[in-house]
């Protein structure tokens, strides 16, 4: 299956640009993609790493809507190590993105994790991040939550020749 088809049907929606695996699961399909800093119509987009895989999704959500991106704000305020780490992440993610733009014109997405101009905007973004191989405090402090993505049935399967939510798929107990 082609993964711009596997990402949409995992995220309900056609994409807006093409999509690259940056981390797939034990199944093979993407965990995250990385996405161009300007779509296919132009549209500045800041976030670079984006979490496309359904259980990660629902259980990244369950922290966020728990006071989860409050929590990671309180934390690298009290915490200096946690602190320098996240601004790190944040610079490195800002200037990985902006190296994609050399030679583009007209607007620029900014920020840096999910657009955030400073600390913590999306615990979806810095998790997808830290899933792509990187050094983010936040993702990596969310992991032990999210993690294993252990589905026994794929999120999506290929159906009439083209990528399709499975109806079988529940999330792990």
């Amino acid at each position: 299956m082609d993964d711009d088809a596997v990402v949409a049907a995992q995220i309900g929606r056609p994409l807006r640009s093409a999509a690259e695996a940056a981390r797939r699961c034990h199944l093979g399909l993407p965990v995250a993609i990385v996405v161009p800093p300007l779509l296919d119509d132009g549209t500045p987009f800041p976030t670079r790493y984006w979490l496309c895989c359904p259980l990660a999704l629902r259980r990244v959500g369950r922290l966020e809507s728990a006071g989860g991106v409050a929590a990671m704000e309180r934390r690298a305020a009290a915490d200096p190590e946690f602190g320098r780490r996240l601004q790190e992440a944040n610079r490195r993610y800002a200037a990985e993105r902006d190296a994609a733009l050399v030679g583009e014109g007209g607007p620029r997405p900014s920020g840096g994790v999910g657009g955030a101009r400073d600390g913590v905007k999306c615990l979806h973004a810095h998790y997808a991040d830290y899933a792509a191989g990187h050094d983010n405090p936040v993702g990596e402090a969310v992991a032990p939550w999210v993690e294993p993505l252990d589905c026994t049935e794929p999120c999506v399967v290929e159906a009439a020749g083209r990528a399709v939510t499975n109806s079988r798929w529940r999330e792990p107990r």
